[in-house]
């Protein structure tokens, strides 16, 4: 017998919310998942998210949609592709279990309670902050041996410059800054995180600027790893 599901999605940025970008990979996921175990789609929610500070289910409007839409079905769950795509802290995770609406998700298995989904969440948020905590160690030790990590100015301290200076020491500027990267980079890859979406999150979360003071992207985290 077919049992239905709702299909919830999340994407960090409105970039990612109108390119697809991680959304695809997402529904590939859950679809795969739910033909392997019986399940059917009957609808799909996404929430397109612009910075941190959303984990709360008021900030996600579309999570809050799916549950009600799980609700209201017979015999009906949530599926997600990954758990970070509910959320990395148990808190929030423990409030998402009191709607009492199955939470499904696929990189966990069909057999992951919602007892496991806590461990689950508990070892990410550490993770996360072992990551940050890591990421700001090697900043500081980068800083102590008198590297510079980015201008506050920008680029308003080339003003004045010809062309050929300002563009070299542009490139000088990145190439530091990559320099002083390499190992938070390296660590970030060795815990699995090798992705450009993944690293510019971490990133970001670690409150890592780029070398002209921005967020991180994936564009700019591929133009990071083609200097290393």
């Amino acid at each position: 017998m077919t049992r239905a599901a709702v299909a919830y999605f999340r994407v960090s940025t409105k970039r990612q919310g109108k390119s697809g970008l991680g959304l695809e990979a997402q529904r590939e996921a859950v679809s795969r998942f739910a033909e392997a175990e019986g399940l059917q789609i009957v609808s799909e929610f996404t929430d397109v998210e612009t910075g941190k500070g959303s984990d709360a289910l008021e900030a996600r409007p579309q999570l809050a949609a799916a549950i009600g839409a799980a609700q209201r079905s017979k015999d009906c769950r949530v599926i997600v592709a990954k758990l970070d795509r509910l959320s990395r802290d148990v808190h929030f995770i423990s409030g998402l279990m009191r709607h009492r609406v199955p939470f499904v998700v696929t990189e966990l298995g069909p057999d992951a309670d919602p007892f496991m989904l806590h461990i689950y969440a508990a070892i990410a948020e550490k993770e996360a902050r072992m990551i940050s905590e890591r990421t700001k160690a090697a900043l500081t030790a980068a800083k102590a041996r008198g590297v510079k990590l980015g201008n506050p100015l920008g680029a308003t301290h080339l003003k004045g410059r010809g062309n050929v200076e300002a563009v070299s020491a542009i490139r000088r500027g990145a190439d530091d800054r990559a320099g002083a990267l390499r190992a938070i980079v390296e660590d970030l890859k060795a815990k699995g995180i090798t992705s450009a979406n993944g690293i510019a999150k971490a990133l970001n979360e670690a409150d890592v600027s780029t070398a002209r003071g921005g967020k991180w992207t994936a564009r700019s985290v591929l133009n990071l790893l083609e200097r290393l």
